[in-house]
């Protein structure tokens, strides 16, 4: 069953008036239904890339992978980890892990894990 309404409007892509016979045509021809398409597409894409480089920038580069350490808890410890003195300090754990090596912070070994004293580290700024 055809329908005989016959309804003018203007194509979105090239701007020309045409007849649609249902109420959903928003395109001329078939040319700028695809092109309408890949437009919707396109726009799509910009906007995923969009929310995905907000929610990048809200997760620094420091903290991937691992759970973001507050400041104001690192203000209260007597001993801190390699990564909360880099995470406090604001450089990489692997500068921390190469001035360890070189003696120039004492730390103690805890297991695998290198426990530095918040005295040790403040007299690196005196």
């Amino acid at each position: 069953m055809s329908s005989n309404i016959q309804i003018p409007k203007t194509c979105t892509i090239c701007g020309s008036i045409f007849i649609a016979k249902t109420t959903v045509t928003k395109n001329c021809s078939d040319v700028c239904r695809k092109r309408a398409y890949k437009q919707r597409v396109r726009e799509q894409k910009i906007q995923d890339s969009l929310s995905e480089q907000q929610t990048t920038l809200s997760v620094t580069s420091k903290t991937v992978g691992r759970k973001p350490i507050e400041h104001q808890d690192l203000n209260d410890k007597q001993f801190m980890s390699i990564n909360e003195i880099s995470d406090l300090i604001g450089v990489s754990r692997w500068s921390i892990q190469r001035m360890l090596k070189r003696g120039e912070i004492p730390f103690k070994q805890f297991g695998r894990k290198k426990i530095i004293n918040r005295q040790e580290l403040e007299k690196l700024f005196k």
